[in-house]
């Protein structure tokens, strides 16, 4: 292979570890238009909780009303959760109202993100009681399906959750974004992950 041809393949080579290398260090670009949606308002924010302690579902004996007895936030989670908050700030995204379920994983996720939350009952883990799944999806649907003006509604809650909803099986801290369309409909605008 003569000189030239090789500084050739070499350029190259080069020039496309740069471009990989720029690729990986940039903010996913497929997430501006998710973003551009909520940044308008009036959608719904389904996001399950941080990452906790590890295991499925909750203990044995576990509580609503004594957070030692669930599954937890990690330190890892609560970072996490916080990072969600300040990419919601940093993207100017307008919130109305933040509901969260009743579980400990949940509200902690719902305060250390955007400061304050309400417990709804329809939120609620659906992990191991699926005889609530037909009533707190009716509840979820009308609320998901609701058309709203201002900012966007939060609605903190559990993977399950969102799958009985959605069909979307979310990761930690995963947002899906709805836009009601009315009379018990909505679409799914996007998801959103921030790490």
């Amino acid at each position: 292979m003569c000189d030239d041809r090789r500084a050739a393949v070499a350029a190259r080579a080069v020039l496309l570890v740069v471009l990989l290398a720029l690729a990986a260090s940039r903010p996913a670009v497929a997430d501006e238009p998710v973003w551009a949606v909520l940044e308008g308002g009036g959608q719904v924010v389904l996001i399950r909780h941080a990452i906790t302690t590890p295991g499925v579902g909750d203990p044995p004996g576990m509580r609503l009303d004594d957070c030692g007895t669930q599954r937890n936030l990690t330190d890892e989670g609560r970072r996490h959760a916080r990072r969600v908050g300040e990419a919601v700030r940093a993207h100017g995204v307008p919130i109305d109202r933040v509901l969260s379920s009743p579980w400990c994983r949940c509200l902690e996720t719902a305060r250390l993100a955007f400061g304050s939350a309400e417990t709804w009952a329809p939120l609620a883990n659906l992990f191991g009681r699926p005889e609530h799944r037909d009533e707190q999806v009716r509840h979820l649907q009308a609320m998901a399906a609701e058309r709203r003006r201002g900012g966007n509604l939060v609605l903190v809650t559990h993977g399950s959750t969102i799958a009985a909803l959605t069909g979307i099986n979310p990761d930690t801290a995963e947002m899906v974004v709805l836009t009601p369309q009315g009379a018990g409909r909505f679409t799914v605008a996007g998801r959103l992950t921030v790490r």
